[in-house]
Formats: structure tokens, C-alpha cells, sequence
């Protein structure tokens, strides 16, 4: 077994509904009516990914850095 880890953007829609993103794992995102259930959610998703993707033997992709940008307008 092997650990991965992945960042995880966590977005509040329109509607107040929190939306969690892992940008490294094309389409992967999910949604709950808190954070928590959202960071939750995501995880559960993100293990789903990797497993169907080993399970097909499809490499899994790895984040080579992530950061923050300001930007003043």
C-alpha cells in the first residue's frame, strides 16, 4: 500500500454549498452543505480515483508543486 497526497482546493458556490477540488486528479471534485462534509467527500473521491485508476493500471498523476499567487487590481 502506498500513501499519496494530493492539494485540495475548497470553494463556497453561490448558493453557499462548499465545492472541493483536487486539481491534480482530472475531474475529481465533489460537493457537501459544509466543509467538513465537503473535505470528507473529497477524500472518499480521491481514493476512488486511484483505486479505479491501479485497478486499470493507468499511471497516477503527481503534483509537482503548488503555491499561492497575490495579485493586486
Amino acid at each position: 500500500m502506498r500513501d499519496y497526497e494530493f492539494t485540495v482546493v475548497i470553494e463556497k458556490d453561490e448558493d453557499g454549498r462548499f465545492v472541493a477540488i483536487c486539481p491534480a486528479l482530472q475531474g475529481c471534485y465533489t460537493e457537501g452543505e459544509t466543509e467538513e462534509e465537503a473535505r470528507q467527500l473529497i477524500e472518499d473521491a480521491i481514493r476512488l480515483h486511484i483505486e479505479s485508476r491501479l485497478a486499470r493500471n493507468e499511471p497516477i498523476s503527481e503534483e509537482v508543486r503548488s503555491h499561492k499567487v497575490r495579485i493586486a487590481v
